[in-house]
């Protein structure tokens, strides 16, 4: 498709758009009495408007059932978990006894390294992305401290190649083959939090299986932006986020993806609790933990139904559209912001750099020259919600469910008049 920098155009791709009405889906926060431009899905997506229903239902049956709500409301509380599983597993390519919900996402990495980081003395080492987010490398530190080893040993980094702004994946692939029989685990997120980039999730996990090593994988910036086939690549384990592309809420629960092989096993290492212990005897409170046959089975507690009821009411969504629909408005608006983005930096003599490769998601992140923050202030007070991160980049997100290529258009304006403003 030959893009052109008009409203018009950006106009007439929004009449064909398949996802145009689900904008009036989300409630969008003002600036000047205006809906902003919204980039920052990556970070939290929009508040769906059916959301409030599903969380006044809970509500409703509390104020009227009390305790009995959770066995005689609608959706029973007991078991309200459930109900995500089965549109869970479809967006990231999962059976849905694979999948669970519960707690928040570095909680359950560290509830499943319980399960998939087992060091020994000759295999102990964790392979991981240099500079990774920072709630991940601090959880890999402190896992490889409780188990008495010395992170500047254990933990292996995968550094870019000097004056890129990537990873290579040939580099990754190396870096397991050389650590060899003393990797234990390879922990990456599956999409740069920084730059967008998408690992090849696939290829990775191959090799590190090939290795002998458990392979999990951060899924914060992934689940419900790019494909994703869990199941069929071998992953052991993942976890993720559901605030982000997901739109759940601020701090909202957890996913989980435990590998079907590793179900109804008595024998595997993890941390129990009540929820994880057999449904059917549940309630006969009997001292002998007896898994679930699914991914439940790492479940600890009750589920929190106030917080599952936003995240079923935007997966509600997901199942409307299906993600094969949501990829490929994605690739084609992040594709339309990027020529409008190439269009702007012709006309104000070169302000900026893409810095995401080709092998991205829904993020541009975008390397300013010599604009810094000032830049960033001027697109926020004129109503572009947009994200910056040090030292000199703001990421950029446009979200399918809810962004607009006019959206694209307009923003494209609004940065070259701050650049001129500031130069």
């Amino acid at each position: 498709m030959e893009f052109k920098n008009s409203l018009v155009f950006a106009q007439q791709l929004d009449a064909i758009d398949p996802l145009r009405k689900y904008r009036n889906e989300f409630h969008f926060p003002k600036v000047k009495g205006k809906d902003v431009i919204y980039f920052t899905g990556n970070s939290l997506g929009l508040q769906p408007k059916r959301s409030q229903k599903f969380i006044d239902d809970i509500m409703k049956d509390w104020k009227d059932l009390a305790v009995e709500g959770h066995f005689h409301a609608e959706k029973p509380w007991w078991d309200y978990h459930e109900r995500l599983a089965a549109p869970l597993a479809k967006v990231v390519g999962a059976k849905t006894p694979e999948v669970s919900v519960m707690n928040t996402l570095t909680v359950n990495l560290h509830m499943l390294m319980v399960s998939f980081y087992r060091p020994t003395q000759k295999r102990f080492k964790i392979i991981c992305e240099e500079k990774a987010f920072p709630s991940d490398q601090y959880m890999l530190n402190s896992q490889v401290q409780f188990h008495g080893f010395d992170p500047d040993t254990a933990i292996v980094e995968v550094k870019k190649r000097p004056g890129e702004n990537f990873w290579q994946t040939q580099d990754v692939l190396d870096k397991i083959n050389e650590v060899g029989e003393e990797l234990a685990l390879v922990l990456i997120g599956g999409v740069n939090y920084y730059n967008g980039q998408v690992f090849n999730m696939e290829a990775i996990t191959r090799a590190a299986k090939a290795q002998g090593a458990f392979v999990g994988w951060d899924l914060a910036h992934a689940v419900g932006n790019v494909g994703l086939n869990l199941h069929d690549w071998g992953v052991d384990f993942a976890a993720w986020c559901s605030y982000k592309y997901m739109n759940s809420g601020p701090g909202n629960a957890s996913g989980i993806f435990v590998h079907q092989k590793y179900l109804n096993n008595n024998e595997i290492p993890r941390f129990e609790g009540w929820w994880g212990t057999r449904k059917e005897t549940r309630f006969l409170m009997k001292p002998e933990f007896e898994p679930m046959e699914n991914a439940d089975a790492w479940q600890v507690s009750n589920p929190p139904v106030l917080s599952l009821a936003p995240y079923l009411a935007s997966l509600e969504m997901f199942e409307e559209v299906g993600m094969e629909t949501l990829i490929s408005k994605r690739k084609l608006i992040v594709a339309y912001l990027e020529f409008i983005l190439q269009e702007i930096d012709k006309e104000t003599e070169g302000s900026f750099e893409i810095i995401t490769p080709k092998d991205r998601g829904c993020q541009l992140s975008v390397f300013l020259h010599g604009q810094g923050k000032e830049l960033f202030n001027y697109l926020m007070e004129n109503g572009v919600i947009t994200d910056w991160r040090e030292p000199n980049v703001i990421r950029l997100a446009p979200a399918p469910f809810y962004c607009s290529f006019a959206d694209m258009y307009n923003f494209g304006q609004i940065l070259k008049s701050g650049i001129l403003a500031k130069g």
